[in-house]
């Protein structure tokens, strides 16, 4: 509707994205710690404060790092609950939407342009077909775009949690290891962030080596160095493991039309994923590599991407929605 005012929201394990879209218009878009808040609606609250004029929008559309069913959400990867019921009245904002971050991000993919990416394999972008976006950041999260004619839909999915598939004795070893700490060996358990930092332990453990305590930054930035085996050895493992996940992925949706790689961790190694395995684990899918070879492969680097999803999502929402009913 002609005049509303949307918060777009990209709510993420580590950080929460605000902007305002007004009419076509979208604002600048402020970035906040999630560990600053007990809970969205003070995050929210603080933004309007600060960044605006402390006037509620009309509606909001929010996406959120994890599963979403009837307007409440849960952030695995930090302890936050989020309910549209709530925050709409916390703050009166007329409707409050909700989806799944990466689904914001799929809404993204049609309107990504070359200032948006990093292309690092494969063919051209086949305009019409299928797309599938992942990101290992504080989590692992995935979804797929299909075209029915001239029909978008959007598919959220729930695939970081998938059990993790090994391709070689090492990774089989790595993921015994993770097995038997956590019971289920998820994508994400080792395609995240904090998944970085199981790969440095399981590989420290398996190898023997007596290696401090440290965080998914500093291990990327010693195995880039080079000056930490430890680390050079999880990253490789990352990068090849994320190759494996990647390519099952295309293959699910049939992605000619690409498969993007998005969070926060991708933007720091793209020359690593370039050199490393990641493509031949990728397009290593038996009578498929040669399918696989043509599907182009990029890295999501503008970190404000989702709001380009956002934003499509926003503009058409139905009437319906935006009266608050």
């Amino acid at each position: 509707m002609a005049g509303d005012r949307i918060l777009l929201g990209d709510i993420g394990g580590t950080n929460v994205r605000f902007a305002v879209l007004s009419g076509e218009k979208l604002g600048p878009v402020e970035h906040l710690p999630v560990a600053n808040y007990r809970s969205l609606g003070g995050a929210i609250g603080d933004y309007l404060d600060h960044y605006g004029d402390g006037t509620p929008p009309d509606v909001a559309v929010l996406g959120v790092a994890g599963a979403v069913e009837r307007g409440h959400g849960v952030l695995l990867n930090s302890h936050w609950e989020i309910d549209a019921a709530a925050i709409h009245a916390q703050y009166g904002i007329k409707s409050v939407h909700l989806l799944n971050d990466f689904e914001a991000l799929a809404y993204a993919l049609p309107h990504l342009t070359r200032r948006d990416v990093k292309a690092i394999a494969g063919g051209k972008p086949l305009l019409g077909q299928a797309m599938a976006v992942l990101g290992p950041g504080t989590g692992l999260g995935m979804a797929g775009v299909v075209h029915t004619g001239d029909h978008l839909t959007v598919i959220p999915t729930e695939g970081g949690h998938a059990t993790l598939p090994g391709v070689t004795p090492r990774e089989d070893a790595v993921i015994a290891h993770l097995r038997e700490r956590f019971g289920h060996a998820s994508a994400e358990r080792a395609l995240s962030g904090p998944g970085l930092e199981n790969l440095h332990d399981a590989v420290a453990a398996i190898d023997g080596a007596t290696v401090p305590t440290r965080s998914a930054s500093e291990i990327t930035q010693l195995a880039l160095e080079g000056s930490c085996p430890v680390c050079v050895a999880a990253l490789d493992m990352f990068c090849a493991m994320l190759g494996t996940v990647a390519g099952d992925l295309a293959l699910m949706f049939r992605a000619r039309g690409g498969v993007y790689i998005a969070g926060g961790i991708g933007p720091r190694i793209v020359d690593k994923l370039v050199q490393s395995d990641f493509h031949s684990r990728f397009t290593d899918k038996g009578r498929f590599r040669s399918y696989l070879e043509g599907v182009p492969v990029a890295v999501i680097v503008n970190p404000d991407s989702a709001f380009l999803g956002l934003k499509a999502l926003a503009t058409h929402l139905p009437d319906a929605f935006r009266d608050g009913t």
